[in-house]
């Protein structure tokens, strides 16, 4: 895959960027960058805060060849991109199923997935966002989020960590999500590529298996302890009564003990 970054100092959305150039023919690999975004969003319509510089907005076209079933695993695949990225630079993150990364339980990353018909057929395109400091987030996040200037320990040195006072150069940040996003991605679609990214997924999440969690659902929520993925990623989660449910989407949340 070859990678062709196209930066903006403002963009509505990247996603919505990206989306566009892949209707368009965009090759895989084409990336929008954005210093800031007027209209970020993350899952259901949420709103992503992408205040000037204050983190990686990023996004790639991606066009997969696999079966559709395993299309979730994109979404995967990026969680475990982003985690050895944050690793790099000095970070030590959990990726929380399906699609945000956790630092100390607060939120440092998120991940959104679409997909597009286009005249070279199914597109996937991944959103990315990495908060590199914290200092204007709004009141409702301050609390749950963090970014990576609050998280880069003292004991990094400075030439891996960008020191420990300063945000990470959002350039330096996608040049190396760009190259742990391409071996990963390469990985994936080989012949054992679905077992082999829930697998590095599983090395890096506390979630894959014996966390207590309730998921929300759109029409219920449920309370029990996450029992590993299903071969598309779906997460199992052993009810109190001991019955399995498959969750293909939902919120997860970490129940604290009492």
């Amino acid at each position: 895959m070859n990678i062709n970054l196209l930066t903006f100092d403002t963009i509505d959305s990247t996603n919505t960027e990206a989306l566009k150039q892949a209707r368009l023919g965009a090759e895989e690999g084409v990336c929008i960058v954005a210093r800031q975004q007027t209209a970020g969003r993350g899952r259901h319509g949420r709103t992503w805060v992408s205040e000037p510089d204050a983190g990686l907005y990023f996004s790639i076209v991606l066009r997969p060849k696999i079966e559709t079933q395993y299309l979730p695993l994109v979404t995967l695949m990026t969680g475990v991109a982003v985690h050895d990225t944050l690793a790099e630079f000095g970070v030590a993150a959990d990726i929380k199923w399906v699609n945000d990364l956790h630092v100390d339980g607060k939120k440092i990353s998120g991940i959104l997935a679409e997909t597009t018909d286009t005249p070279k057929g199914l597109a996937v395109i991944v959103g990315i966002g990495i908060n590199l400091r914290s200092s204007n987030f709004p009141p409702e996040i301050a609390d749950t989020a963090t970014s990576m200037q609050e998280q880069r320990p003292m004991s990094v040195p400075p030439a891996v960590a960008g020191g420990s006072s300063h945000p990470t150069n959002p350039s330096e940040l996608a040049e190396a999500l760009t190259k742990y996003i391409t071996y990963f991605y390469d990985i994936l679609q080989t012949d054992t590529g679905a077992t082999e990214i829930i697998d590095e997924w599983r090395k890096r999440s506390t979630y894959f298996s014996g966390k207590s969690v309730r998921v929300v659902l759109e029409n219920e929520s449920l309370e029990g302890v996450t029992d590993g993925l299903e071969p598309n990623g779906a997460l199992r989660v052993k009810l109190n009564d001991g019955s399995v449910t498959i969750v293909q989407a939902g919120d997860v949340e970490q129940l604290r003990a009492t």
